[in-house]
């Protein structure tokens, strides 16, 4: 775990695992208030599904970061994923990556993630190779909704990954089309509804049920980075 210096007074929290002759560094963006738990054993314990995936993401030959939190905030509000301080952050975030790696950075955000993880695709242009979006925000009531920031901005590749019984009222998977067709300039996109998974348990919205994608994390993690190898529509 690295403490990065990010603003005035501000370190951001990283997590960082290498694999050998990466094909790409993810940059992974947890979902509900941000981090990824205490770091055990060399390993973040958050049961967020993109952080309980990361060792699956290394083996397939990928480097992983995962974006923590800044010493400012409590957590990572919707309204905070979109902000000027935000995207600063992840500026400094990816600028520190970038020294580790030369690889491609590919940002890739789950739930109350993907709002930071599109802000972050718009505003950083050119120092991305391409966005991944699972369980993507896409009401229209709450702030910084996939749908509500300015897609039409993003040029680089987009993976829209969504379970069809994605229960959250804020990840209607009927609502999710209104992404793809916000992605009017961006090279490729596709939109893959998956079905798999088993025993989910909880909230809705919370990473152990199918909106975490749930008894199908390697059948997940296959599609995003199978994908992020050859992007075709």
């Amino acid at each position: 775990m690295f403490k990065l210096p990010t603003r005035g007074g501000v370190v951001t929290t990283l997590f960082w695992e290498p694999a050998a002759n990466a094909k790409a560094t993810l940059l992974l963006f947890p979902g509900g208030g941000g981090g990824f738990g205490k770091v055990e054993e060399g390993r973040a314990t958050s049961g967020n599904f993109l952080v309980r995936s990361a060792p699956l993401f290394v083996a397939k030959g990928f480097n992983v970061a995962i974006f923590g939190r800044p010493s400012d905030l409590r957590e990572l509000d919707y309204t905070d994923r979109t902000s000027e301080a935000h995207m600063a952050d992840v500026r400094k975030v990816l600028d520190f990556i970038k020294t580790r790696s030369d690889a491609p950075v590919w940002l890739v955000g789950t739930s109350r993630g993907t709002i930071s993880a599109t802000a972050a695709a718009i505003h950083l242009q050119g120092e991305v190779a391409g966005l991944v979006l699972t369980s993507s925000v896409v009401s229209y009531n709450k702030p910084g909704a996939v749908p509500k920031q300015d897609l039409a901005a993003i040029k680089v590749p987009v993976l829209v990954l969504h379970h069809e019984k994605d229960a959250c009222p804020l990840c209607r998977p009927y609502e999710v089309p209104a992404i793809l067709r916000g992605l009017k300039n961006a090279s490729v996109k596709k939109l893959v509804m998956v079905q798999g998974g088993e025993n989910p348990t909880g909230d809705p919205c919370e990473a152990f049920h199918w909106h975490g994608f749930i008894g199908m994390e390697q059948e997940a993690v296959d599609i995003i980075t199978d994908w992020i190898a050859r992007p075709v529509e």
